[in-house]
């Protein structure tokens, strides 16, 4: 009998240990805010075991909160910073006129996203809440360089040509120059911003070195008609009849400039089959230079006076361009060194 009931005892508590166990397993987890908490039984023998776990879950971003200007809220911090993060590496656009250029946010600054989803998770529903952008001045100063050299545009002189055998002078054009400095503070106000409005480039202008108006006096001599035309830029200023050279001896076409200016020159013979024999002759009436001498670029050939007048409306010369002496000297007081000369076959 002892044994009997040593066994039913036994027994019955072996049973108990099951219905135990089984109630342990069957028991339901409990949930409180974004905290799961779960039990876990595990018999091993006659050892129960119970393991409590614990997952927290996201918890999104209060109502209507923005970061940065980009709205967040009612995301997942997870969501929230890759749209931040999206908005944040859209390029910057820099204007001039019609051309545009863009720069990458990523290599200029580093925007704070991980601590301004801190202060989100806190805030009061529809907060607006700034983003730190840490600019990078080294990298924003060598984009902006890089981008003057791309803008720079120097300047154009006014050029001088000849067009229908009348003196053209083309406009001149200033150059443009990236106001850099001022570059650099627009670009690291926008990051820090976060903002992407088009920023407006300020050049400023540099002035050509030879405008329209700083052209003088300009010779045209038309070679056909033996006639001189003075010219103050493009307008005429005066007319001479000329003498130019003889179909043996013609003056040369082309342009030219005056390169020297003598008052009662001397005549020296040049090294040329028509003057063998002939002596200096000095100034005077017999020089056959007249009173004034302007040589141009054209090696030996120079616009002067006679001692020939009845030469003059001919071609008749040795390559030279004679004009009366009157003519000769007021001409002499009204170009310089470096006046332009044209000689054309009109």
């Amino acid at each position: 009998m002892k044994h009997g009931l040593s066994l039913s005892v036994l027994v019955a508590c072996a049973a108990a240990g099951v219905l135990t166990a089984y109630a342990f397993a069957g028991a339901s987890p409990s949930r409180t805010g974004d905290t799961t908490t779960g039990a876990t039984t595990t018999t091993i023998g006659t050892t129960t075991t119970v393991v409590t776990t614990t997952t927290t879950v996201p918890q999104a971003l209060p109502e209507g909160v923005t970061v940065g200007g980009v709205l967040v809220g009612g995301l997942l911090p997870a969501d929230a910073s890759t749209q931040i993060r999206a908005y944040y590496s859209s390029p910057l656009k820099l204007r001039l006129g019609r051309h545009v250029f863009t720069a990458d946010p990523n290599t200029l600054a580093t925007p704070q996203v991980a601590k301004a989803l801190e202060r989100a998770r806190t805030a009061q529903p529809f907060a607006n809440l700034g983003l730190v952008v840490i600019v990078k001045p080294a990298r924003v100063k060598k984009f902006v360089a890089t981008l003057a050299k791309r803008v720079a545009q120097p300047p154009v002189d006014a050029r001088l040509l000849l067009r229908n055998v009348k003196p053209y002078l083309t406009r001149e054009r200033p150059g443009i120059s990236l106001v850099q400095s001022a570059t650099v503070k627009a670009i690291a106000r926008e990051l820090r911003l976060n903002s992407r409005d088009p920023i407006l480039l300020r050049t400023n202008n540099t002035p050509a070195e030879l405008t329209r108006a700083d052209f003088g006096p300009v010779i045209v001599i038309r070679r056909g008609s033996n006639r001189l035309y003075l010219y103050k830029g493009a307008r005429l200023n005066r007319l001479f009849p000329v003498a130019t050279g003889q179909s043996v001896y013609p003056t040369p076409l082309g342009s030219f400039h005056i390169i020297v200016m003598w008052r009662n020159p001397w005549w020296y013979p040049p090294n040329s089959p028509w003057a063998q024999g002939e002596k200096p002759i000095p100034p005077g009436p017999n020089n056959p230079l007249g009173t004034r001498w302007m040589g141009i670029s054209a090696p030996g050939v120079g616009i002067h006076g006679t001692n020939n007048d009845a030469s003059i409306g001919y071609s008749v010369s040795h390559g030279c361009i004679r004009m009366h002496v009157s003519d000769a000297e007021w001409l002499f007081n009204h170009v310089d060194i470096g006046t332009p000369v044209f000689i054309v076959s009109a």
